[in-house]
C-alpha cells in the first residue's frame, strides 16, 4: 500500500515527520510498516507525481481542487493536526474518500498545560503579573484549588485528558460535549445548550472544543456577565470560540482574570490590546506542541489506523463532513 506524507514547512519542526521519525515509528510498527511503500514531500513538491498511485495522505495543507483528477487510488487522508479549520468547506472529499485527524496527539501535554492554567487562575497570579508590572504590591490571597468547580466546554481528547487531571487535584468537573455521552472523570456532564446554567457555577472554564458556525462566539458579552466574580477563564482550543472585546471588558474590571493561548491573528500583531490588557496572560499558541514526542505520538495514531485500513476496519477519529471536526 503506497502511504504518502506532505510535510508542510509552515507548521515548524514539532510537526514535522521526517524520514528518520518515521523509521522511528515503523520500528515500532513493524508488522504494518511492512506493508507499507512510503513517499515523502514537501509544501507539495512532488505530490501530484505520488498522489497517481497513493492509497493514503498524510499531511496538513495540499491541493484540493482537483483532488479527485489527481489521486484516482486515493481512499483516506489524515490531517496531521486536529483541526480542520483551514479545509473547510470539505465539498472538495471525493466521494469515496474518508478524512482523519490526530486528535490526542495533543492530550497528554495539553492537560499538563491546562493544569498549569488552572492553579495559576486559582492562585489568581495574572492579576500578580498585572500588579508587578506596575510595580504594585497587591496581596491577592485564595483557597485551595480542592473542591472547587472547573467547566470544560468540549469534552473531547484534550477536554477529556484535562478532566482526569482536574479530578486529580479533587475537583469538580462539569463537562459540556455535543452528544452529552458520559466521561468517566466528569461528575456532571451537558449538552451546548446547559452553558449558561453551568457558567455562574464554575471557578474555572477551559475552552477545549473545536470552532464550528455553531460555535463561533459562543463565549461572548452575556457568557461573561454569567461568571461569578472571581472565576478564571482559559482560551485553549480555537480563538474564533470567544469574544476577545468581552473577555477584556471583564479583565479590566477586575472582575475576571484569563490565560489566552490562541488569537485571531497569529502571531499577536504589537498594535493588538491584549498586550496591554489586566488579569490576562498571553502564551504564543505553544500550549501543547511537544518537540520530543508530538511528531511520535502522531506516527503512532497513523500506524494504528493503518492497521486498521489493513484489516478492513472502521477508523479512529474520522471527521464528519457535516460536524466538521
Amino acid at each position: 500500500m503506497h502511504l504518502h506524507i506532505d510535510n508542510s514547512s509552515a507548521l515548524g519542526d514539532v510537526f514535522e515527520i521526517t524520514e528518520e521519525r518515521f523509521a522511528a515509528a515503523a520500528r515500532r510498527h513493524a508488522e504494518t510498516s511492512a506493508k507499507l511503500r512510503v513517499t515523502f514531500s514537501v509544501d507539495g513538491d512532488g505530490l501530484e507525481a505520488a498522489l497517481k498511485s497513493a492509497e493514503v495522505l498524510f499531511g496538513w495543507n495540499f491541493e484540493r481542487d482537483r483532488l479527485a483528477s489527481i489521486a484516482p487510488k486515493l481512499k483516506w487522508i489524515q490531517i496531521q493536526g486536529a483541526g480542520v479549520n483551514h479545509l473547510l468547506p470539505l465539498d472538495w472529499v471525493p466521494a469515496n474518500v474518508v478524512i482523519t485527524n490526530t486528535s490526542g496527539a495533543h492530550g497528554l501535554r495539553a492537560s499538563e498545560y491546562l493544569i498549569m492554567s488552572t492553579l495559576a487562575l486559582n492562585s489568581r497570579l495574572p492579576g500578580m503579573m498585572t500588579a508587578q508590572r506596575e510595580k504594585r504590591w497587591d496581596q491577592k490571597q485564595t483557597s485551595s484549588i480542592r473542591d472547587k468547580t472547573v467547566l470544560i466546554f468540549g469534552v473531547g481528547a484534550v477536554g477529556g485528558s484535562f478532566a482526569t487531571e482536574a479530578k486529580r487535584f479533587d475537583m469538580r468537573v462539569l463537562g459540556i460535549r455535543r452528544s452529552g455521552e458520559a466521561h468517566p472523570d466528569v461528575d456532571e456532564m451537558h449538552t451546548p445548550d446547559h452553558l449558561h446554567a453551568l457558567l455562574p457555577r464554575a471557578d474555572i472554564i477551559a475552552v477545549t472544543a473545536p470552532h464550528t458556525p455553531e460555535t463561533q462566539h459562543v463565549f461572548g458579552k452575556c457568557e461573561f456577565d454569567l461568571m461569578k466574580d472571581g472565576a478564571g477563564f482559559i482560551s485553549y482550543s480555537r480563538s474564533r470560540l470567544v469574544d476577545y472585546a468581552a473577555m477584556r471588558e471583564q479583565l479590566q474590571n477586575d472582575r475576571l482574570s484569563a490565560i489566552v493561548d490562541v488569537f485571531d491573528e497569529e502571531p499577536l500583531p504589537s498594535s493588538s490590546p491584549l498586550w496591554h490588557t489586566p488579569n490576562l496572560i498571553l502564551t504564543p499558541h505553544s500550549s501543547s506542541n511537544d518537540p520530543e514526542q508530538h511528531a511520535a505520538r502522531s506516527l503512532d495514531l497513523l500506524f494504528e489506523n493503518l492497521a486498521r485500513f489493513l484489516n478492513q476496519e472502521p477508523l479512529e477519529n474520522i471527521v464528519d463532513p457535516v460536524l466538521q471536526y
